[in-house]
């Protein structure tokens, strides 16, 4: 009986087991993956920026945003499952990693914690930035030259370094802080200033210093931020950089993290190319770098947009644009503002953040968030075998440097938004990236 009772209960359940081993042999439908990291990892890394809490681990001020050890802890454990890649938010940048000169200006510890946070979680790395118009310190630029048509300059007063301890713990802005060093757009430096070999030797030391510490560790550096002219005829904006070197910086900037390490992938970011004025200029500058043999790797596109703008279409065109450059296209500061304040503007220029985050979400705001990510990630999809890299701007909301307009597929509590679904899906029934 016992053995008829086997047999019977055999003869039910085969069946059964037939379909489920004929569901795994003809590739039925499984179950959706459930992070970012999984849906997205046979097309291209998906990361994110950190604050310095969470590489800390510390319920430190970073980034002009104050967590508890609670909410630090909710932020790492959405990083770890959620991204396979990060770069810091700011601690890299600098005003922070050398906010006085000569080699004790140095200040290592949060940028050594960010590195060590992102091999002991297998994460691929990412630096930012290495030569900015912005948060430089003035002994920088500092000199005995006086700006061209200005006589009488004073000398220079003293360096007073923002930094404050041993660990650089405090504040500076979201995705960039005000009024430190060289300032924002031209510079904020008007004093005396270096030459052009002074200048050029800082940075080559500067860059040096800090590529050549995380050497194999950081595989991808931003090495020249926002370097493009917003408006008018001008491919450059105005900055010391460019007016002490001149517009050459910028290969001089690759040349010299080249030679720190020849492994790295050296990018230049910028924001706005989804302005088809602006993207034109960048075309222009890279084609030029790489005419003179400029190890630019790696094109940023900072992607700071709106619920608005740029559609599916829209973000195709830019991509097919930007790949006759023939370079890999990283995705380096994805945000999507719903504020109705910024629903025409894709800057991300810190000076504008306030006036774009004004005027209370959009109507209706999270379906329209998770629709336009929706479209962004299918032209990522689209074209997968050129962008290999797209980072978010943040966690979530509550850490985002566009907080008001709720930007991120998390909310400020770490809880999915309908967005982070959107993205999810959008991966499934995609083929792989072609390697």
């Amino acid at each position: 009986m016992k053995n008829r009772n086997i047999l019977t209960a055999f003869a039910i359940t085969a069946p059964l087991l037939a379909i489920a081993l004929a569901g795994c042999v003809t590739g039925t439908k499984s179950k959706s993956p459930s992070t970012l990291k999984e849906a997205y990892k046979d097309h291209f890394y998906v990361g994110v920026a950190i604050n310095r809490a969470i590489a800390m681990n510390a319920a430190v001020r970073a980034d002009n945003v104050k967590r508890n050890m609670d909410q630090i802890k909710k932020d790492t454990a959405v990083v770890v499952e959620q991204f396979n890649q990060i770069v810091p938010e700011n601690d890299l940048k600098w005003a922070l990693i050398q906010p006085e000169s000569g080699p004790s200006g140095y200040i290592f510890g949060p940028a050594d914690d960010f590195v060590e946070f992102g091999i002991k979680n297998n994460l691929y790395l990412v630096g930012h930035t290495l030569i900015w118009h912005a948060q430089t310190p003035n002994w920088v630029f500092q000199g005995t030259n006086s700006p061209p048509g200005m006589t009488n300059i004073p000398a220079p007063a003293p360096v007073i370094a923002t930094t404050t301890n041993a660990t650089g713990t405090n504040a500076f802005g979201r995705r960039g802080g005000r009024g430190f060093g060289g300032g924002f757009g031209r510079g904020g430096f008007t004093g005396p200033r270096a030459s052009r070999d002074e200048l050029l030797e800082r940075m080559r030391e500067h860059i040096h210093t800090v590529v050549g510490r995380y050497k194999g560790k950081i595989k991808v550096w931003d090495v020249v931020n926002e370097a493009l002219s917003d408006g008018g005829t001008n491919v450059l904006r105005s900055s010391l950089w460019s007016e002490i070197i001149g517009p050459d910086f910028i290969a001089k900037a690759f040349e010299y993290a080249h030679e720190a390490d020849p492994g790295a992938i050296l990018r230049y970011n910028d924001y706005s190319l989804e302005n088809p004025a602006k993207r034109k200029k960048l075309i222009t500058l890279i084609k030029s770098l790489q005419a003179q043999g400029v190890p630019v790797m790696a094109i940023g596109s900072q992607t700071h947009v709106s619920v608005s703008s740029p559609s599916f279409e829209e973000e195709d065109k830019v991509l097919t644009e930007l790949e006759t450059l023939g370079l890999p296209i990283h995705i380096t500061e994805l945000d999507v503002n719903s504020a109705q304040g910024g629903q025409r503007s894709n800057s991300g220029d810190v000076a504008a953040n306030a006036a774009t985050t004004q005027g209370g979400l959009v109507s209706d705001a999270d379906k329209k968030l998770a629709d336009a990510y929706a479209g962004l990630f299918r032209a990522f999809l689209k074209h997968q075998n050129s962008v290999k890299v797209v980072t978010l701007w943040g966690v979530n909301d509550g850490v985002s440097w566009r907080a008001q307009g709720r930007p991120l597929l998390f909310d400020a509590n770490d809880l999915p938004k309908p967005a982070l679904e959107a993205v999810i899906k959008a991966a499934e029934g995609v083929p792989p990236a072609t390697k």
